[in-house]
């Protein structure tokens, strides 16, 4: 599944044709993806103008002149197809499965004002598709109890602090935690714990000290959970299975991972003698060094 940098690399790719263009057109070719499309999805969409785009977690977010949300998730393997009108196509937030290219996947396509034609793909029909109104956003279910934004201002330590006081599960679990902080994955909390030098078994509490103030390692780790995304975004994805970015090219953020999927393999930590190794939390792998990482 994509993680939080794939989403906003799709994101900024789509602004450029969504955010303010108009929906001339929207084809709808079946009645629903991982759940049934809005009723009247296409009416309640043709002729409306995108006034903003943007990203909240693992969702993108077309905000609309009628009051609506556009709320769309990419699910597994969902991903975007920009249609120029000179017919040059760039693939927003494609994953290389065998079956990726199938137009028969082809599920929602939308035809913007500025004359790019969007097109939604999802072989495996994991990603969804909402309408709802703007004011009930916060409290819709898909967004009701969400952390804040990893890349917000509100990160930082006493916040992690405030949430950790008292807390005896582990930091793998707590950070991955969406009540906690919104859009954070498996793949970008083993790097931030890395660099971070913090075990992941360690137990979450360790980022407050008694009086429930933020540890010198609550510093690190928001230092790190910030640096790690913004390169991931830089490069624009970094998901296993040849991610490309919104000029077709890959992301390689994946070949910069300190442990991830770096198993037996040296720790990249200067003088550090340890391996990675891998353990299993959650039903999810967890790599992590356990020497340097305490």
């Amino acid at each position: 599944m994509p993680e939080l940098p794939e989403v906003e690399t799709v994101r900024r790719g789509l602004e450029p044709v969504l955010a303010g263009k108009r929906f001339n057109k929207v084809e709808q070719r079946r009645p629903d993806l991982r759940f049934p499309l809005p009723e009247r999805f296409v009416a309640r969409l043709e002729g409306r103008k995108v006034e903003r785009l943007e990203r909240r977690a693992k969702y993108i977010l077309a905000h609309l002149d009628s009051g609506e949300v556009l709320t769309m998730h990419l699910g597994m393997t969902g991903r975007f197809t920009i249609t120029k009108p000179k017919g040059n196509s760039q693939q927003l937030g494609e994953f290389t499965y065998e079956h990726g290219a199938d137009a028969t996947h082809d599920h929602v396509v939308f035809t913007m004002s500025g004359g790019a034609i969007v097109t939604y793909n999802d072989a495996r029909r994991f990603g969804y598709m909402t309408l709802m109104p703007e004011a009930e956003l916060i409290e819709h279910p898909h967004f009701k109890g969400l952390g804040v934004e990893p890349l917000g201002n509100e990160l930082n330590a006493d916040y992690l602090a405030r949430r950790a006081s008292g807390k005896k599960t582990d930091l793998k679990a707590f950070l991955m935690d969406q009540r906690i902080v919104a859009g954070l994955g498996n793949i970008y909390v083993c790097e931030a714990l890395w660099r971070a030098h913090l075990s992941p078994d360690r137990v979450a509490h360790a980022l407050a000290t008694r009086m429930g103030k933020a540890t010198p390692a609550a510093e690190r780790l928001v230092g790190a959970i910030r640096r790690v995304l913004e390169e991931a975004i830089a490069a624009g994805g970094s998901t296993l299975r040849d991610y490309k970015q919104a000029d077709g090219s890959l992301g390689y953020f994946q070949h910069r991972f300190a442990v991830y999927g770096r198993e037996g393999e040296p720790c990249l930590t200067p003088g550090c003698r340890g391996k990675v190794r891998r353990k299993t939390q959650a039903g999810r792998s967890t790599f992590a060094c356990r020497v340097c990482q305490r």
